[in-house]
């Protein structure tokens, strides 16, 4: 089961939200209030990564529980990770970085993906694939706000999702380049709030992310 948009692209990606929530769960059991808190905030996604062994029955739950939030799988690492989130119900994959392996098993799944760049030659490289719309990682410690500046003018018909070190006081300055769509942000799932299940906070950090 998924709950990807009808022809959905990795365009349509980058306008689903301002900010694309990054999310760590440890606990599976924290995953769909933590999507409901998110969705009541007025961000209908969440790239929920797989860096927890409870990371895919979480995708799970959401895909099956929440069908207004579309859910996403990042840190997509490795071929089976494609495949295995897929069948999770994950409506969209992120790369952090891009390997011939990994985009090949992410084009199969058939799904909208991201995938991740931080130099110019890697933007280059997925541009020759037809990959167009991109997730710019580490964006802070890659070169930021002013890096994704200087490329705009070789690289014209790229668009990026950055995600690394952004704040709610720096996202207004990458969304406000004409080659950025959204960007990922891990401070609207605080790992505090998820522990102590404070998901009114959650709701609060979204409908301010949401706004931006």
């Amino acid at each position: 089961m998924t709950n990807a948009p009808a022809h959905a692209t990795a365009a349509d990606l980058l306008a689903l939200s301002p900010v694309i929530p990054v999310v760590v769960v440890d606990d599976a059991e924290h995953a769909v209030p933590l999507a409901e808190a998110l969705l009541r905030g007025g961000v209908r996604v969440i790239e929920l990564t797989l860096r927890t062994p409870a990371a895919l029955a979480a995708i799970e739950r959401v895909a099956a529980e929440v069908p207004g939030i579309v859910i996403g799988a990042g840190t997509v690492t490795a071929p089976e990770h494609a495949e295995q989130a897929a069948k999770a119900g994950a409506a969209f994959l992120v790369t952090p970085g891009s390997t011939d392996r990994v985009l090949d098993a992410a084009e199969d799944t058939g799904l909208p993906f991201l995938p991740g760049a931080a130099t110019v030659s890697e933007a280059m490289r997925l541009a020759e694939r037809g990959l167009t719309s991109l997730k710019f990682f580490p964006a802070e410690a890659a070169g930021g706000v002013d890096y994704l500046k200087s490329i705009g003018g070789p690289l014209p018909g790229l668009r990026f999702c950055p995600t690394g070190g952004i704040t709610p006081a720096t996202a207004p300055n990458y969304l406000a380049l004409p080659n950025v769509g959204c960007v990922g942000g891990s401070w609207l799932a605080p790992k505090d709030a998820l522990a102590s299940g404070d998901w009114a906070r959650v709701e609060e950090l979204a409908r301010a992310a949401s706004a931006l």
